[in-house]
Formats: C-alpha cells, structure tokens, sequence
C-alpha cells in the first residue's frame, strides 16, 4: 500500500478532506472506512491490513480537517450521508465496500437507504441507532440528558455521563439523569469548565446521530448486502444492543467482531482494541458473497 494521498472535495456548506492509499492492479472495490465524530486518524492500523486493496478514509464534516460554514448548526446523518455520496461520486462512483463504525454507521446506513447502488457490501460496526432499542424512551432521555449537561457545564462533565451510558450494559435506568456521577478529574478529564462548546461530538453529531429513524423498509430493498458487527467484548452496551436491534429489523445475523466497540482500533484516541483479528474478521466478510 502506498503512502495515503490527500484531497478535498466541497459539499454542501463544508469542505471534505479525504485519504486515498492505492493499491495499483488491484481488482476489489475501493473500501472506504468511516466513523463520526472519528476522524480519518482512527483507521491507520485498519488500513494497513488491507494493501492489497484501496484504501479510502476521511474526516466527516466540521472534524478534523474538513470544515463547516461559519455558524453551521448540529450535523444530521442526512447530511453525512449526502456527503458520503458526493465523496463516492469523485471516487468513480462506485460501487464502493465500506467499514462503518458507530456514528459513521449510523451515516453509512443513511447512504445505503438513498443511495444503494454506490455500495456493494456495507459492514456497520455497532450503530448506536437508540430509536430501535426496547429502552429507547430511557436511551433518548440519558441522550438528552448528556447534551444539557454540556450546555451547561461544558465538555468534562457531559464526557463523564457519556461514559457512564455507552459502558452501561442492560437497559439504560429511568433515573439516570438524577444519580450522581464521578468526577472529571477521576477520568483524567478537565473540570474545568472553558466556555466552548463547538466539540464535535456533543454539539454536533450525539442528539442527530442516535436520534435518527432509518428507513428499513429501503435498507431491506437495498441492492446493498448490509453486514451488522456487534464487539465480542461490548455486550450488553448501548451500542451493541442498537447493533443487535438493527440486525433483526433488516432480518439477518450480526457478525461478531473481536474486541470491543473501538476493536479496530491500534491505540489511536487513546484506545486500544486488537486491530489485527479484527481485520481477519473483516476481511472474511468482504469476501462472502
């Protein structure tokens, strides 16, 4: 695999910046790799298991290197995923494999429901899709929840509620906004509060994103062939129940991943998951058809 080349690409209201790593005489499809709010930094060691193919990541909207019009409100996954099509768009168009995780399978199932035939086979990794969830009133609540506790008390102390819900395992608590939560400081966070509030996550993608109704009617009409990946390690998470949810509701099996929620990972963002099973994993979905 080659050295990744970077380009631009303008959408609507943001500039994407995106990493191509060419694999010449290669005879798969291109396979782009997305998260949100992840950047293209995530899927380094992802990316390096696969130089026999193309490699595409990028930065999503207003993360990273790509940019937003100044004063753009929260990102929606209708958005991201008008995006995503422009982007496969001056790939060739497709039809492209992708790898999604979390937020960024949210968006690729977005893609998939409008836009189905730019993407051959879509692997999304544990969408934190709450409207599917059994708990989703009590989910949608603790989301809610979190944002205020942004507005108002900034970064820190929504993080810390952020972890509390997504490492939770069985059904989200109806008082989970009232029971009290550890401090910043313990997980090395700022308790501080610096007055910003333009973090990607809990002021952009979190409500969007988890809140977002897919359409499954389109996604089970989809020419696509839509894998869903639930971590061997994440069980009972959020994340991994959306991920079981939406399996059943598309009416096939998820595929278990090694490691968990971030299993791709190798140490980037402070995370470390077991990036070389996980892409023999990944690898022997792509090539099932």
């Amino acid at each position: 695999m080659t050295e990744p080349e970077t380009h631009t690409l303008e959408t609507a209201g943001c500039v994407i910046c995106y990493d191509v790593r060419k694999a010449d005489g290669s005879g798969s499809p291109i396979l782009l790799m997305i998260g949100s709010p992840m950047d293209a930094g995530g899927f380094t060691a992802l990316a390096g298991h696969f130089p026999d193919r193309t490699v595409v990541t990028y930065d999503p909207r207003g993360i990273g290197r790509s940019t937003r019009a100044e004063g753009a409100g929260e990102s929606t996954p209708e958005q991201h995923a008008d995006d995503l099509h422009r982007l496969i768009d001056a790939l060739g168009g497709g039809p492209v494999d992708m790898f999604a995780s979390s937020g960024g399978a949210v968006n690729a199932l977005a893609l998939v429901a409008r836009h189905p035939r730019q993407v051959r086979t879509l692997v999304a990794h544990e969408p934190p899709a709450a409207q599917v969830l059994p708990d989703r009133e009590q989910a949608l609540a603790a989301v809610a929840d979190i944002r205020r506790t942004y507005e108002q008390s900034g970064f820190g102390p929504a993080m810390v509620k952020f972890i509390a819900v997504t490492g939770l395992r069985g059904e989200i608590p109806d008082d989970f906004a009232d029971r009290p939560v550890a401090s910043p400081a313990e997980f090395g966070l700022p308790a501080d509060d610096d007055g910003t509030r333009d973090d990607p996550l809990f002021r952009q993608n979190l409500v969007t994103c988890t809140h977002y109704e897919h359409d499954f009617d389109a996604l089970r009409a989809a020419s696509t062939r839509i894998v869903v990946g639930v971590g061997a390690e994440s069980e009972g998470e959020m994340a991994h129940r959306a991920g079981l949810a939406v399996a059943e509701r598309l009416g096939t099996k998820p595929v278990v991943f090694p490691s968990h929620h971030g299993g791709f990972l190798g140490g980037e963002f402070g995370m470390k998951g077991d990036p070389d099973a996980f892409a023999v994993t990944l690898r022997q979905v792509l090539t099932e058809q």
